[in-house]
């Protein structure tokens, strides 16, 4: 837009010249005309640097040298369109409407200074023209702010999924273990107080370590056992804690920091169901660095369940299998669950390897 203003700054001035030749009362216009093209150069250069403010006080300055160069120099108007478009960019609406009709009203202005006889059309096509131009302009600008809601309104509801999974992944589970282990101590405690007090000291640092993951996703953070390290060091940590064995498969090769995050969280959420739902008595987890892929597999013995089959719902429900298919899909990857009644459960992620 800015090289079309020139252009048709020096079109304008080209066309003044042929008509009124550079006779002496000529230069005062080819002054004006230079002073536009100063402004307009100064306000391109410092676009970044003045600030809405200033970029609306340049506009007004070239405005004005503008209608004041048509007033003496109708030839000019030619450079309108330029200038109607920055004042649309510039202006709220009102302004911009009004801005539109000054901007019309000059060029139907030096139209007609340019004609001998009155032609109706030299004021109906300018009109035309400018109003269609106008409401085109405030359409885009309405889809603009409602595309700009809708983006707030996906921002909001990612965020809240986020919040959602990670409560599933941490504090749910957490908590369900807890109240396991504190059940465990309960029955305990009549028998074999020593037992029982070791459960609930166990109790004690799954609350540690759930007030830990909250607070890490609370600030968007990586799960404490891959801050401390790569990922098969996390998951072995998590099947120590888990009781469940680990294999590592491949040469092992950088993951993004979310990819591992999702992985691990996988991992998290098939031991989880391994151990509330499906009463395993032994599970594996199988991590494979492949050529092409990384592949994590979670295994386990116990009664399984139809994947195709609805599944219970409830408070606190409904974040599992689904909550670790979007994970792995935010990453690019696939998820698939393949479990049959009394024959176990395998849940298998597969991210595609990201190369330098």
């Amino acid at each position: 837009m800015h090289v079309a203003f020139f252009l048709l700054l020096a079109s304008s001035a080209s066309r003044f010249a042929v008509r009124h030749g550079l006779e002496e009362s000529a230069w005062p216009k080819f002054a004006l005309c230079g002073l536009l093209a100063l402004l307009y150069v100064a306000g391109t250069v410092l676009w970044d640097r003045l600030g809405h403010r200033g970029l609306l006080a340049w506009l007004v300055v070239v405005m004005i040298v503008w209608l004041s160069l048509v007033l003496i120099a109708p030839s000019f108007a030619w450079c309108a369109p330029p200038l109607y478009f920055a004042a649309l960019r510039l202006l709220t609406r009102p302004a911009a409407v009004l801005g539109a009709v000054v901007v019309t009203a000059a060029v139907v202005f030096a139209q007609l200074r340019l004609t001998a006889t009155f032609d109706l059309s030299l004021v109906l096509a300018p009109v035309a023209v400018s109003g269609m131009i106008l409401v085109i302009f405030l359409e885009f600008d309405r889809l603009a702010d409602a595309l700009a809601a809708t983006q707030r309104t996906a921002g909001i509801l990612g965020e809240r999924q986020r919040l959602s999974r990670e409560i599933h992944d941490t504090l749910a589970q957490g908590l369900t273990s807890m109240g396991m282990l504190l059940q465990a101590a309960d029955r305990s405690f009549g028998t074999d107080p020593a037992e029982a007090r070791a459960l609930v000291r166990r109790a004690a640092d799954e609350a540690a370590a759930n007030l830990d993951e909250a607070r890490r996703f609370v600030r968007a953070l990586a799960p404490s056992d891959l801050a401390a390290g790569s990922l098969p060091h996390a998951l072995r940590s998590l099947a120590d804690r888990e009781g469940a064995a680990l294999r590592v498969e491949g040469e092992e090769y950088p993951l993004t920091p979310e990819e591992q995050a999702a992985l691990h969280r996988v991992a998290q959420g098939a031991l989880a169901n391994a151990r509330e739902h499906a009463a395993a008595a032994h599970i594996v987890i199988t991590l494979s660095y492949l050529d092409d892929e990384v592949a994590l597999d979670v295994a386990d013995d116990g009664c399984g369940f139809d994947p195709a089959a609805p599944r219970p719902g409830g408070a606190g429900r409904g974040y599992g299998l689904p909550g670790m298919r979007d994970r792995v899909a935010g990453v690019g990857g696939t998820l698939v669950v393949e479990s049959e009644p009394g024959e176990g459960t395998v849940v298998a992620a597969r991210l595609p390897r990201s190369r330098p």
